[in-house]
């Protein structure tokens, strides 16, 4: 597998762990069976996927991008979707998060 296939699969566990954060919000802990099927779904998903990508990328780089997509992506939708206040302290952090991101990502 090439880098920028493994880049593009970490990518897209990064959006699908967002999209179980937004189901696990919408499953209302749990007692709501399609969002909480979705959450599973999704969850398992985004783990294949990191998994078949740190076959050909570092893990500690490859987790750490994962994690801030989830953690940036989360955020961005809170702040969308749920009327989540966007201050200028949390859009600073996540800036901060984002740049460490692509910090990662260029030094891989």
């Amino acid at each position: 597998m090439s880098s920028l296939v493994a880049w593009m699969l970490v990518l897209a566990a990064g959006a699908l762990e967002v999209g179980m954060a937004f189901a696990l919000k919408a499953s209302q802990g749990g007692t709501r069976l399609l969002p909480s099927v979705l959450a599973l779904v999704t969850a398992l998903g985004s783990i294949w996927l990191l998994a078949s990508a740190v076959r050909a990328l570092p893990l500690g780089v490859a987790y750490a991008v994962w994690t801030g997509i989830g953690a940036v992506g989360v955020t961005l939708v809170g702040m969308l979707a749920f009327a989540e206040a966007p201050s200028l302290a949390r859009l600073v952090f996540m800036a901060l998060v984002f740049v460490g991101i692509v910090g990662l990502k260029v030094s891989a």
